[in-house]
């Protein structure tokens, strides 16, 4: 009998042991092919929601290049030689060309120009190009009908001299009796812009609220439209004055320019303020998919070797083989780690660099209205007068620097050289970039008593006034006209403790629960940054930006160390 057991007992463990092998074998599939189901998941949900951080940075750099030019019209149509040229003192034209000229080379824009009441061009600042605009007729033009008659218009379309697309921004100027004399336009081309899309993603593409598509990476893309247009629903003859097509083909991604990255393609959209687009980025996570299966096919086969070690060494031997598993893995983490800290460092830069024209938009205004009336003074010969002016300027150009390099250097991380400043200074400074707005919106402004002005706080001058104009900015935003605004001054420890409070409508519970989260505002055409980087810029300065819960209004208080 135990002849007959033994006998029967090595085939019966080999039949066990086979079987073992072909469960192991099938659990290892398994687990392989479940690895690569997971970590290509997980590859994918990361490269989405990269693409769509891209996407939102890429939206807010064409807000801000939208921001720059928005400006222009609204200041031509207001000013004097403009308005002279459209009464029909024709001596202005010379002038307002050159001027005209010099604009367009400081701000990039393609063109500027005016038109009178019957669309006639004026003055413009191609004035001496042989595509010039002067002596044309423009009044045909959806733009220039549309600010006749709201005061204010947009169009995408094709140039019809330049054949060249571009926005169209355009502003009407009324007369002294409030009635329209004429458009001031200004054309913005996004050559450049597309350009830099084109080197650094798979495909960018802008669209209208039809689905049209307007700036795009790739020119063969443009003024196709997204979605099928049913009979009669456009109008050709528009299309074809507006596009240059009278008949506008549906967009095909898979296109010769694309077929080869469709398979692979994500799509993210983000919003564009103020002009109700859509911006729509094309990302290839290929790269990401296969990396992310490499990694998990290897840590796949480190736990099957690490497995097989365990079971046929001693347990100090799978010890030693654990920890150096351990080790590995923990390395390879904070590899990851490190490389996400820097794309979020990448990304955080980029958003900050988007709003660069939102933080010095003042002080190039006041720099433009200081010339403007130096200008003006030079021609009345009060020539003293007018060079009062140039330390005015010369001071604000290098707080536009200062202010762009703390930009720069918030992006690196670097270290700051505080120094010892009066809180008097740190105010004035403040109430001079706001100075017409104050004016403009009728704010009641209340500001410390005189011996509270006098103490000297540590810190940067140019870093503080750009806080406190930050927070004097939402809280004039937050009253609207005829609003009431208080800075008071107090001591708290070694600490000074400058505050602004409104009487606007105050915070929500949710709003102040996000306050100082990036890309959160309660602003239509706000970026979210701005209370981002004033913390930031304090706790740099060893102090600290908070609010303070209020039962009606807001109140912010900056926390600046004494010397």
């Amino acid at each position: 009998m135990m002849g007959i057991g033994k006998t029967l007992s090595r085939p019966g463990r080999r039949y066990l042991a086979g079987i073992i092998a072909i469960g192991v074998l099938l659990i290892a599939a398994l687990g392989l092919l479940a690895t690569d189901r997971t970590m290509r998941a997980a590859a994918l949900d990361e490269a989405q929601n990269a693409a769509q951080n891209e996407a939102a940075i890429l939206a807010a750099g064409l807000e801000s290049e939208l921001d720059k030019f928005s400006l222009v019209p609204l200041v031509l149509a207001r000013d004097p030689q403009v308005q002279s040229l459209m009464a029909g003192n024709n001596a202005q034209q010379g002038n307002l060309n050159l001027r005209l000229q010099q604009i367009a080379t400081q701000t990039g824009a393609a063109v500027i120009y005016l038109m009178n009441r019957d669309g006639l061009t004026l003055a413009a600042s191609n004035w001496n190009q042989p595509d010039s605009f002067v002596g044309s007729n423009y009044g045909f033009r959806r733009y220039y009908r549309d600010a006749r008659t709201s005061g204010v218009a947009t169009e995408f379309a094709l140039g019809t001299v330049s054949r060249r697309p571009g926005l169209y921004i355009a502003r009407r100027v009324d007369g002294p009796s409030s009635s329209p004399v004429g458009v001031v336009a200004i054309k913005v081309e996004f050559n450049p812009l597309e350009a830099s899309w084109a080197k650094t993603t798979a495909g960018v593409y802008v669209t209208d609220p039809d689905g049209v598509i307007l700036v795009t990476s790739n020119p063969a893309w443009r003024f196709s439209t997204i979605r099928p247009i049913a009979r009669g629903q456009r109008n050709a003859q528009q299309d074809f004055r507006q596009f240059g097509k009278a008949k506008l083909p549906l967009f095909n991604p898979r296109t010769p320019e694309a077929s080869a990255l469709v398979p692979r393609l994500i799509e993210s959209l983000h919003p564009v303020a103020p002009l109700d687009w859509k911006l729509h980025l094309l990302s290839d996570p290929s790269t990401s998919l296969a990396g992310a299966r490499a990694n998990g096919r290897l840590l796949f086969l480190l736990l099957l070797v690490a497995a097989a070690v365990i079971a046929g060494l001693a347990f100090f031997g799978a010890r030693r083989r654990e920890a150096r598993a351990e080790a590995s893995i923990n390395e390879r983490t904070g590899r990851l780690r490190e490389q996400l800290q820097q794309a979020n460092r990448l990304a955080t830069l980029g958003q900050i660099t988007a709003g660069v024209g939102h933080e010095i938009r003042q002080p190039v205004a006041a720099i433009r209205i200081l010339a403007e009336t130096g200008e003006r003074l030079g021609e009345r010969g009060a020539h003293d007068q007018a060079a009062a002016n140039f330390p005015q300027i010369t001071a604000l150009t290098d707080r536009i620097g200062t202010i762009t390099d703390e930009l720069r250097r918030f992006s690196r991380r670097g270290e700051r050289e505080p120094r010892d400043v009066p809180l008097r200074q740190v105010i004035d400074g403040a109430l001079l970039l706001l100075r017409d707005r104050i004016a403009q919106l009728d704010i009641d402004l209340i500001l410390p008593q005189e011996a509270d002005l006098d103490p000297v706080v540590r810190g940067e001058h140019v870093a503080l006034e750009q806080v406190l104009v930050n927070l004097l900015q939402n809280a004039f935003d937050a009253t609207g006209r005829a609003g009431k605004v208080s800075i008071d001054i107090s001591v708290s420890g070694k600490f000074r403790r400058l505050s602004v409070t409104d009487n606007g409508p105050g915070l929500t519970a949710d709003q102040r629960a996000k306050l100082f989260q990036p890309f959160v505002t309660t602003k239509a055409d706000g970026l979210g940054l701005g209370l981002v980087i004033s913390q930031d810029i304090m706790r740099g300065l060893g102090g600290d930006l908070i609010e303070e819960a209020r039962a009606s209004g807001t109140r912010f208080t900056m926390v600046i160390a004494s010397p």
